[in-house]
């Protein structure tokens, strides 16, 4: 038969039993409180992650934007140097591309080349100085148009048919287009002297090869 347990230790039993109770609760306790604490901590990686990659995605479209502006800024700066330049820019071909090691913001480096663009200024008139070379561009177109001129009425003469009608008359508008002709080489004097042909060259050009067309005519036409 079983024995009855004293009271004492019945008693005891229970203390022990309410011991090892509160002792799981709080140890429950504490494990639902680590695990709220993980979990938070977790969210709040979480949340760290997301404005990271919010932040680099911002990043890379304002990096993206940088770059579309540079680029739209190099090609405005490169289409005024060949501007500048005139004929000789013909060699430049297109704009240079960017360079892998070079660090820092490109904003002032475009800036700045800006500034010594406009410090350059924009190409002027010839000076009086030139007039000499322009008259004698005029004098040369109106001298190699009569050369053709006159190369045209020689064939004419020993041609028949069409040809002998034909090329006197392409002669005289070959020889009249001497006054134009020596505009050609003083456009390229005033784009190596980093100048633009404004209308007084082009008059003096005009004038001596009109004048030189004149007298050539006349000496011509009054043998």
């Amino acid at each position: 038969m079983n024995e009855p347990v004293a009271s004492e230790t019945y008693s005891a039993q229970i203390r022990r039993l309410a011991e090892l109770t509160a002792r799981v609760t709080a140890q429950r306790a504490e494990a639902h409180t680590w695990y709220a604490e993980q979990v938070a901590a977790a969210d709040l990686a979480v949340a760290r992650a997301d404005e990271q990659v919010r932040q680099a995605e911002e990043e890379v479209a304002e990096a993206a934007r940088l770059v579309e502006r540079v680029d739209g800024e190099v090609a405005h700066l490169w289409t005024q140097l060949r501007a500048r330049l005139g004929v000789s820019a013909r060699r430049l071909g297109d704009p240079p591309g960017p360079v892998r090691s070079a660090a820092g913001d490109p904003v002032p480096l475009l800036r700045a080349v800006r500034e010594l663009l406009e410090r350059t200024g924009a190409p002027g008139e010839l000076p009086g100085s030139v007039n000499p070379l322009l008259i004698a561009c005029g004098i040369g177109g109106a001298l190699v148009a009569y050369a053709l001129g006159v190369g045209a009425r020689a064939l004419g003469a020993g041609s028949s048919g069409d040809l002998a009608v034909g090329l006197p008359v392409l002669a005289l508008v070959v020889t009249l287009l001497g006054p134009v002709i020596g505009l050609a080489p003083a456009r390229l004097l005033a784009d190596r002297r980093h100048a633009v042909l404004t209308p007084r060259p082009m008059i003096l050009v005009a004038a001596s090869g009109l004048v030189t067309t004149l007298l050539l005519l006349t000496a011509t036409y009054a043998r």
